[in-house]
Order: C-alpha cells, then structure tokens, then sequence
C-alpha cells in the first residue's frame, strides 16, 4: 500500500517525470498522511462510523459561503455544499435554530 506508493513515486522520479523537489513533496505527502490515517485507525478503527466521520469534518477553505461549515459537511457526507445550505436556511426560517446550530459548527468545529 505505501511502500507501493513510494515506488510508484521512485519509478516515475528515475523516468524524469518528477523534479527532486516534486517527488520529495509527494513523499512527504504520503507519509503524513499515512501518519494521520494510522492514528484516526488507532482513535476510531477506521470503520466509517458516524463516529469517525464525525473526527474528520473540517470548514472548508475553498467551498464556503461565510464559515465554510457546509462545504465540509459535503466533503465528509458526500452531499453537495448546496444542500446543506439549503437545510440550514429552511431550519433557519421554518424552526429558527439552523443559523444557531451553524454558528455552533463555525465555533467548534476545526477549519482544514
């Protein structure tokens, strides 16, 4: 699996179609992330539970509106940003508690 990646990554760096700088940040890349995943199996096994997907929501950067809050929620549930808009703007004005609960996320939940 990562010794697999690592020599892909070597293979494609001996042909020349990776600089020394391009391969040694895909290196890098891999093995952070390998790091990260080793440490989310060791938290929460890596079962998908609600759980686990719940330890990987983040804001995002790129897809956000005002927080970022559904855009990581559509990363993580696979739902597109804009549904989760649409949900906390028809909680907001059917039950008034969507723009709390967003404002809760905004707060407590980390940005990527």
């Amino acid at each position: 699996m990562i010794a697999d990646e690592l020599k892909r990554l070597h293979e494609l760096h001996q042909a020349g179609a990776l600089t020394d700088a391009e391969f040694e940040q895909a290196k890098a890349k891999i093995l952070s992330s390998s790091t990260v995943n080793l440490n989310k199996g060791a938290s929460a096994a890596g079962d998908g539970s609600f759980a686990s997907e719940l330890n990987m929501l983040r804001r995002s950067r790129t897809d956000r509106w005002v927080g970022g809050v559904c855009g990581g929620l559509g990363k993580v549930s696979g739902v597109d940003s804009w549904v989760w808009r649409l949900v906390f703007a028809l909680f907001t004005f059917t039950f008034g508690f969507g723009a709390v609960i967003y404002l809760l996320l905004w707060i407590f939940v980390p940005e990527e």
